[in-house]
C-alpha cells in the first residue's frame, strides 16, 4: 500500500530549524526577547495592537473569558459546531454554554439565531471561523454590543484570512490563535490572544502568569520589599518559550507562502471534486478571503461512514470536524439535548475533512480525488 496521507501536517524548514537552535544556544529559553519580537509579529499580522501568547488556543480561549470577565452566573454563546475548547474554557470559569445555530454553507455561528440567544446575561459571543472561512463578525458585533456582550473569534483555523480585506485578529473585540501543528503556522504547541483594546491585552498578561502584579503602583502591599509581587486575581502558567517563539518567527515569514499553497490545494480539489454527485464541496462567501485549514466535503445519502472508513483503508486519512459540543457526555449530563441545532448536527453527519495541509504533493492529492470519486460512483 502506499504510504499514508494524513489530513494535517506542519511545514518545517531549515530556516525553522536554524531558528530553534539559535534560541537554544542564548540566554532566554523562556519569557525573553524572542516572546516579545513574536508578539509584535502576530499582532501586525493580525491588524491588532496587542498579542499575547500562550501555550495552546484553548489557553487563548481560557485567557480571553477569563480578561473579558467571564464568571459564574454569565452566558456565553457558542456555536455547536466546533472542537469542545470554544465551550469548555468558559465552563471552567462558571458560565453557562448557549449553544447556536450554524450557517448552512459556511458551517460558522449564525448571526441570525444569535440574535434570538442574547440575554441580559450574555457576557461573550464567540464566533469560530471553521475551516479557516471568517465568521460574519459585522453581522454579529451590533447586536451583541447592544446587550452588553462582547465578541470573541475563535480563530484557530484561521489566521492569515481575510474578510473584506481586513486581517482576522482586527474584527472581534478578541481574537484567539492556535499554533497547532496542523494549524496554518505552528509553535509546535502555541496560541495566542490578540486585542486592539488595552484592558484585555493587560488582564490575559496577567493570566497567563499566575494573575502575578509586579507593578509596584499597582499593588496593595508596595513596601513589602524589592522581591515582591501579588496575586489579586488568579491566573494560571500560560507562558509560551521563546524557543518556541522562535520557531514562530520563522514561520510567520512564510505565511505569505502557506496561504498560496493552501489556496492551490483548496483549488485543485474543487476542480477535481465539482462535479461528483452526492457531494457538497465547501463555500466561500462574497468578501472573504480564507487561509483555508480544512477541506470539509458533505457526503449526501447517509454514505459518511462508508466514505470515511473505505479512505481510511486505503490510507487516506480523513477526519471528522466536529460532533456537535453539546453531543459530548459532560454536556449531555447538564441537560444539553440532541436536536437542539439541527444544521450543526445535519452537518455533522455529513462531512468529512479531506486532507489538507501546506505543499500536499500533487500526486497523493489526486490519489484523494480519484479514491473519493471511485467511491461514490458505486451505487
Amino acid at each position: 500500500m502506499a504510504a499514508p496521507i494524513p489530513y494535517g501536517h506542519q511545514s518545517i524548514d531549515q530556516a525553522d530549524i536554524e531558528a530553534v537552535a539559535a534560541s537554544l544556544s542564548g540566554d532566554w529559553l523562556t519569557t525573553g526577547p524572542t516572546v516579545e519580537a513574536f508578539e509584535a509579529e502576530i499582532a501586525r499580522v493580525g491588524g491588532a495592537t496587542h498579542a499575547v501568547a500562550v501555550t495552546s488556543g484553548t489557553a487563548a480561549l481560557h485567557a480571553a473569558y477569563a480578561a473579558a470577565g467571564v464568571s459564574s452566573g454569565d452566558e456565553v454563546i457558542v456555536p455547536a459546531l466546533t472542537f469542545a475548547a470554544t465551550a469548555s474554557t468558559a465552563s471552567l470559569l462558571g458560565a453557562k454554554i448557549v449553544f447556536a445555530d450554524v450557517q448552512e454553507d459556511t458551517g460558522n455561528i449564525d448571526p441570525s439565531v444569535v440574535a434570538e440567544l442574547l440575554t441580559e446575561r450574555t457576557a461573550v459571543v464567540s464566533a469560530v471561523d471553521y475551516a479557516g472561512h471568517p465568521a460574519d463578525i459585522d453581522a454579529l458585533r451590533p447586536a451583541a454590543h447592544a446587550a452588553g456582550a462582547l465578541v470573541l473569534e475563535d480563530a484557530a483555523h484561521s489566521i492569515g484570512s481575510l474578510s473584506a480585506g481586513r486581517p482576522v485578529g482586527s474584527l472581534a473585540d478578541v481574537t484567539a490563535f492556535s499554533f497547532f501543528p496542523t494549524k496554518n503556522m505552528t509553535t509546535a504547541e502555541g496560541g495566542a490572544v490578540v486585542t486592539s483594546d488595552d484592558g484585555l491585552a493587560a488582564r490575559s498578561r496577567a493570566f497567563r502568569s499566575h494573575g502575578l502584579v509586579r507593578d509596584r503602583a499597582a499593588q496593595r502591599y508596595p513596601d513589602e520589599g524589592p522581591w515582591h509581587q501579588e496575586i489579586h486575581q488568579l491566573g494560571l502558567n500560560y507562558r509560551l518559550p521563546d524557543v518556541l517563539c522562535a520557531l514562530g518567527l520563522s514561520q510567520i515569514r512564510r505565511l505569505a507562502e502557506f496561504k498560496a499553497s493552501r489556496t492551490a490545494v483548496f483549488d485543485r480539489y474543487v476542480e477535481g471534486l465539482s462535479d461528483v454527485p452526492g457531494l457538497t464541496l465547501p463555500a466561500k462567501r462574497d468578501g472573504a478571503d480564507p487561509m483555508w485549514h480544512l477541506f470539509p466535503v458533505r457526503v449526501h445519502d447517509g454514505r459518511r461512514r462508508e466514505v470515511f472508513d473505505r479512505l481510511r483503508a486505503q490510507g487516506i486519512l480523513v477526519q471528522v470536524n466536529y460532533i456537535p459540543v453539546y453531543w459530548h457526555p459532560y454536556y449531555e449530563d447538564l441537560g444539553y439535548r440532541r436536536g437542539m441545532c439541527p444544521v450543526a448536527e445535519r452537518y455533522y453527519s455529513e462531512e468529512i475533512s479531506l486532507p489538507m495541509f501546506a505543499h500536499l504533493a500533487s500526486s497523493d492529492q489526486d490519489r484523494v480525488i480519484d479514491a473519493l470519486r471511485a467511491i461514490l460512483a458505486e451505487e
